[in-house]
Order: C-alpha cells, then sequence, then structure tokens
C-alpha cells in the first residue's frame, strides 16, 4: 500500500474533489485519479463513487478513512522521531478560525510562522461560524468559546477576557454607568446570541437580559459601532486593545468584572498521534500568547 495514495484519499474525503486533493499535492487530475485507482485495486474494493461533478466515499472508503488517518499520523510521527531537529513538518495545514481574530493575530504572526516551517502550505478559512473538523478537512481550529465535552482534543492558547467599553463621545453625552442596572437606561449594543450580559459584584451575581439599541454577528463590527458612540457593548480585548490604548474606547464598571469562562483554545481531532505540522502551529503560536498575551500588556 502507497503512503502517497493514501494521503490523497484522505484528501478526497474531505475536499470531495479528486482533482483538488490532487492539486494540493502538486499532482495531475490524470495521476490523481489513478492514484485512486490503484489504492481501490490494491484493496480490491471500490472506495469512492465518482460522478463529473462531485465525489463521496462508499461504504468500504467510509470504513477505511479513519485507519488510513491513523496510519498517515503514525508515519509523520514516525519521520519526526528518527529526523528529529532536521526533520520538518510538511504538506498542507488547513486552519480555520474565527474571523476578527484570524485577521488581527493570526495573520500578522504568519510570516514568521511560514519562515519557521518552510516546507508547510498553509490553507486558512475565516469564519465566525463554529464548523465541522473533520466533515470541513480542517486540521486545526481556532476557537473562543467555552468547551464542552467534545470529541476533539483542545490546547488553551490564551485567555478570552471580555470587557465593558464605551466611546468618550457616548459616555460625555450619556454619562457614565455606576452599576450594572443602570444599563437598561442606556444603549447598548450586542453580538448576536449575547444577550444576557453576567457581572460579579460587591452583592454578588447579577445577570440582565439586554434590550440591544444594535445586534451584529460579527464582532469587530459592534466594536466599531461602539467606537462611533452608538451605545456601550462587550469587547474582547484582543480584539479592542488598540481602541483602548488610544483612548478611543474606555472601559466602564470595572468593579462589576463579566462572568465569562471563555478562552482562545487550538482543537483539532482525536488521534492516536498528532501530526508534526498541526503540533508545530500549536507550539509555535502557543509561544507567542504565553503568559501575558501581547494585546494584554
Amino acid at each position: 500500500m502507497n503512503i502517497e495514495h493514501l494521503r490523497l484519499f484522505v484528501r478526497v474525503a474531505s475536499t470531495h474533489n479528486i482533482s483538488q486533493a490532487g492539486e494540493e499535492q502538486n499532482l495531475s487530475p490524470a495521476v490523481a485519479s489513478a492514484y485512486i485507482n490503484k489504492l481501490e485495486k490494491s484493496l480490491a474494493t471500490r472506495l469512492v463513487h465518482r460522478t463529473t461533478r462531485h465525489v463521496s466515499l462508499t461504504e468500504d472508503g467510509e470504513a477505511f478513512l479513519p485507519h488510513a488517518e491513523d496510519v498517515l499520523a503514525s508515519v509523520e510521527a514516525a519521520e519526526a522521531a528518527i529526523g528529529r531537529g532536521n526533520h520538518d513538518p510538511s504538506g498542507t495545514l488547513r486552519i480555520t478560525a474565527p474571523a476578527s481574530f484570524g485577521r488581527m493575530h493570526l495573520m500578522p504572526q504568519m510570516h514568521g510562522f511560514m519562515r519557521a516551517y518552510p516546507n508547510l502550505t498553509i490553507d486558512c478559512r475565516f469564519s465566525d461560524a463554529i464548523v465541522d473538523l473533520v466533515e470541513g478537512g480542517f486540521d486545526i481550529a481556532i476557537r473562543n468559546a467555552e468547551l464542552k465535552n467534545s470529541s476533539l482534543i483542545a490546547r488553551k492558547l490564551a485567555p478570552d477576557n471580555r470587557i465593558l467599553c464605551a466611546a468618550p463621545s457616548y459616555l460625555e453625552e450619556f454619562g457614565v454607568p455606576q452599576t450594572p442596572h443602570e444599563l437598561i437606561q442606556h444603549q447598548c449594543l450586542t453580538l448576536t446570541g449575547l444577550d444576557t450580559w453576567r457581572f460579579t459584584g460587591p452583592e454578588g451575581p447579577i445577570a440582565l437580559k439586554i434590550k440591544a439599541k444594535l445586534r451584529t454577528d460579527n464582532g469587530e463590527a459592534v466594536r466599531d459601532a461602539c467606537v462611533q458612540g452608538i451605545g456601550i457593548t462587550i469587547n474582547s480585548t484582543w480584539s479592542a486593545y488598540q481602541q483602548l490604548r488610544s483612548g478611543e474606547l474606555v472601559h466602564i464598571l470595572k468593579d462589576y468584572p463579566l462572568v465569562s469562562n471563555t478562552s482562545l483554545w487550538a482543537v483539532y481531532p482525536s488521534s492516536r498521534q498528532l501530526a508534526p505540522k498541526v503540533r508545530a502551529f500549536i507550539d509555535y503560536f502557543a509561544g507567542l500568547y504565553s503568559g501575558i498575551p501581547y494585546w494584554e500588556q
């Protein structure tokens, strides 16, 4: 059984496209198709259904896929073990991340990562939607959330500290709230799905259902609306740190910290072996964000 054939099969399972999977491995469509045919011949079974527009796995293909993934992970780990310091991770690393965090904190650091690992090709997809890693064919995802029980493995990269902010112009016009309950009298901006704001105060926890003046599903959009003086909102410090430093935003209600269990995590599918390219990414970015992240300094 040829390892390159297995690599191509695993990518076909993710992309549902033999030509696209072959292109990732610098193979022509004809050669890629031949590789799949040879793998099927060696196993004496059909692994994929082919149509003019779509490729899907057969029942045998679905059963074979997790074993192929384990074989590839074991091969990569073995190669890394014998290569030690002179073995560089290679191949395509597919990453998904929240749009704002990806643009603000992954891309500015990507040049250094790619220089450290020149044999890697990076495929980044930025979206605020929670995507299925396995179905999407991603190697790793960055998530800012409270992780619940999952089949995924996670490593914490950094805290996701959240604070209440307002623009000086808004506070000058409408005043500075002294307690969370006064927010009911103010114009508030919310992220979709985050309409209940929870605080810890001197007299215990406080939960407020916020009636939003403006609601959006994008963190940068709600931050920018806050800068314009439209209202008060919750911001992650990694998103608003530049505006806080410049004075465009002000941290308010400091005596009533927000209750939040979210962090920034690197998550990846469970496997007996961690692929070197995934380990390289996690170690590199965990190192960048370790201790007190630069946006908190």
